[in-house]
């Protein structure tokens, strides 16, 4: 049992690919996605405490509010356990963006607990854990490169990327129950069978991609639902090399591979606008740093 506290980052995640197949008869959708951990994160630092608190410094996301929390109350109750620690969160991943933001801090609070309270779960039954409180937390708790199938859940890792420089755009829309309404727009026409899913996950760890290669079930739907990102879309694509393409329910744009020079062309480019480019790189499990102490350097990520 761990007695110091624990700071582990929690780091987002783009879909270079995200189809989906048809409806489920459990009211899910069946998906073929390609997923890729990238160096933004949030940071987490998890100590003992006698009962159980989440703190955030984005205020919509304090206490049983938090994915965090849920992830805190399923580990303990796979272990008949009284749930008891302080997770203190700091945002560095945009809230309801598509980068997968709670569910990272769900797995990270999985994995800092099964340490914190020296449970020692192997990874196997951490992911079941996972899978129950999101289609992103399984691959979540390695990241890297794989391939999900089923609600998305069901992860097969893939040969490392090479590493990528990646820009995201992140424009400033939201919407309500984000997910529910993303599916609900899909039409015929959105739909597919998967098979450039498994194209692209056949030649990750070789050849090089781009954002070119890689697709998104909801790029129609999210043009339509959040009011100023074909603004910003048209704004990107018209001064990147490589075309934006849509991560998770949006509404963050990715383009890949670029560059700070690119940031810079396109930061200008967004003037007058909400959103914000960030300059980020792909990253692999073994590039993640351990649970470490209190005071870890954390690296700092280009914005504007």
């Amino acid at each position: 049992m761990a007695r110091e506290p624990l700071t582990l980052k929690a780091y987002a995640k783009v879909n270079l690919t995200l189809e989906v197949i048809g409806k489920r008869d459990d009211g899910y959708h069946n998906v073929a996605t390609v997923m890729q951990t990238v160096d933004l994160a949030d940071t987490l630092v998890i100590s003992q405490a006698a009962q159980l608190e989440v703190e955030c410094d984005e205020p919509s996301l304090l206490g049983e509010s938090n994915l965090a929390w849920k992830a805190a109350v399923a580990l303990a109750s796979r272990v008949g356990a009284v749930p008891r620690g302080r997770i203190h969160i700091e945002k560095g991943i945009p809230v309801a963006s598509g980068l997968g933001g709670g569910s990272a801090d769900a797995a990270a609070a999985l994995l800092g607990l099964n340490r914190l309270w020296g449970l020692k779960l192997g990874m196997a039954e951490l992911a079941e854990i996972a899978a129950g409180l999101g289609s992103d937390v399984p691959f979540l708790l390695n990241g890297g490169t794989a391939m999900g199938t089923g609600r998305g859940d069901e992860i097969a890792p893939l040969p490392a990327l090479p590493a990528t420089e990646v820009l995201l755009v992140v424009p400033a829309d939201s919407i309500d129950v984000k997910t529910p309404t993303m599916y609900r727009a899909l039409r015929p026409g959105d739909f597919s069978d998967g098979s450039r899913t498994r194209r692209i996950a056949s030649r990750s760890g070789g050849q090089a991609l781009t954002s070119e290669d890689c697709c998104n079930a909801f790029e129609r739907a999210a043009r339509e639902i959040f009011s100023g990102l074909g603004s910003v879309w048209d704004s990107v694509a018209a001064v990147t090399r490589y075309p934006p393409r849509l991560s998770g329910a949006g509404p963050t744009l990715y383009t890949m591979p670029s560059s700070e020079t690119e940031r810079i062309r396109v930061a200008e480019s967004l003037q007058g606008t909400d959103a914000t480019a960030y300059l980020v790189r792909t990253i692999s499990p073994e590039d993640r740093p351990r649970a470490a102490s209190i005071n870890q350097v954390q690296p700092t990520i280009n914005q504007v």
